[in-house]
């Protein structure tokens, strides 16, 4: 009952803010998304010193100004094209070809792989096998598995802006563990007082980032330098489950999915204060952001349909749903910007969604248990990890 009430007091908020930015004008389309429109440039916003060695922002108004359609980087232009998924019960990764939506091939990994990771420099995917305790290194060039290193509890994996660390995220240990970004060898293990540490994102200076922590219902904040926890809070809804963390593209706020509370909640970074929250539908998971920096799209995987969230109107403007159903969970947008990428975690399936129109394209079946897939090579100029966030 609690739930109830406090799920119902939040959708009204959230539905006066729509109707306050609907006032304010809207684009009038219906079905069509803006992937292929010109972006938006977002408020001004003064630069600020980042990381030492991160490399310059390309526009202060927009952290993912690099990541616009195909334009790759020199260290991954001749890579194949290529749909990554990996099988968290099969132990296997699938490699779908994005042309023929087919498998072509199916890589054996560890115990439990959960995402393939992007590493800092894009020239290696880590498979990270969560209960076999080690990342199994793909060479995107020739789609070959390499020796497996061993990494205790590498749940997720992600990469500090300036290349120096990579961090993973130790859920069960209730670690962030600190490792060279190319040896992986132990820098510093952080304890954590907080359960299930999964998914997080960068500030745009790189100097902090969030993260969630799945069993717990918190937030973190920690100094990338430092590798301190500077802030923690516990999520204002009973039985919160935060999963993947996303940077607004002005950099001005973060945007967490909650699969419990069905919805995302959105974050002040800086000041870290108590989180607004915005209803998107059941068991909201993974965020996506489109390639010209206008929309994030949001996978509902408790009830098959994916929200979309335009960033200058500040509201949800379209909802689509998968035929026949389905589990969308996380993934990626392709280089081009024109195909949204989610595994079916319950389906043993792909599914692959025009970001034009939410038509789904192809409904591919894999292993057993797909969950963080990676579409790759993807625009950029270096990668923070997890299934591909580009700067």
């Amino acid at each position: 009952m609690q739930r109830t009430r406090i799920a119902q007091a939040l959708v009204v908020t959230v539905a006066l803010a729509s109707l306050a930015a609907c006032s304010q004008g809207s684009s009038g389309h219906k079905d069509e998304a803006l992937g292929s429109k010109a972006p938006v440039a977002p408020a001004q916003r003064k630069a600020v010193p980042g990381l030492p060695g991160m490399p310059p922002v390309l526009d202060p108004r927009d952290v993912y100004a690099a990541d616009r359609p195909n334009r790759l980087s020199p260290a991954v232009r001749d890579f194949p094209s290529r749909v990554y998924v990996p099988n968290t019960n099969s132990n296997t990764v699938s490699v779908i070809d994005p042309k023929t939506y087919q498998v072509v091939e199916t890589i054996p990994v560890g115990v439990q792989p959960q995402h393939v990771v992007p590493s800092w420099d894009m020239r290696t995917l880590w498979v990270n096998n969560d209960r076999g305790n080690t990342l199994t290194p793909i060479d995107p060039r020739t789609g070959k598995a390499g020796k497996p290193v061993d990494v205790h509890d590498p749940y997720n994996l992600y990469f500090t802006p300036n290349g120096k660390y990579a961090i993973v995220m130790a859920s069960l240990d209730r670690q962030l563990v600190f490792r060279d970004a190319h040896t992986m060898e132990r820098v510093k293990s952080v304890p954590v007082s907080c359960y299930g540490v999964n998914h997080a994102d960068f500030s745009a200076d790189g100097r902090y980032f969030i993260v969630s922590c799945e069993f717990s219902g918190d937030l973190l904040k920690v100094d990338t330098e430092k590798m301190k926890v500077i802030g923690q809070q516990k999520l204002p809804f009973h039985g919160s489950m935060p999963q993947d963390v996303k940077i607004s593209p002005d950099g001005k706020r973060f945007y967490i999915a909650d699969m419990m509370a069905d919805g995302v909640w959105i974050l002040d970074g800086d000041t870290f204060a108590k989180p607004s929250f915005l209803p998107t539908g059941k068991g909201a998971h993974g965020l996506y952001i489109s390639r010209d920096s206008r929309e994030m799209y949001i996978s509902n995987r408790g009830e098959g349909t994916i929200s979309v969230f335009d960033f200058a109107e500040n509201r949800l403007t379209k909802k689509w749903r998968l035929p026949n159903g389905g589990s969308p969970d996380m993934g990626g947008v392709s280089a081009d910007g024109k195909v949204l990428w989610l595994s079916g975690r319950y389906n043993a399936e792909v599914y692959a969604i025009d970001t034009r129109t939410g038509e789904q394209l192809a409904r591919i079946k894999v292993g057993s248990g797909p969950h963080g897939l990676a579409v790759y090579p993807q625009p950029g100029r270096y990668s923070l990890g997890h299934t591909g966030i580009f700067r």
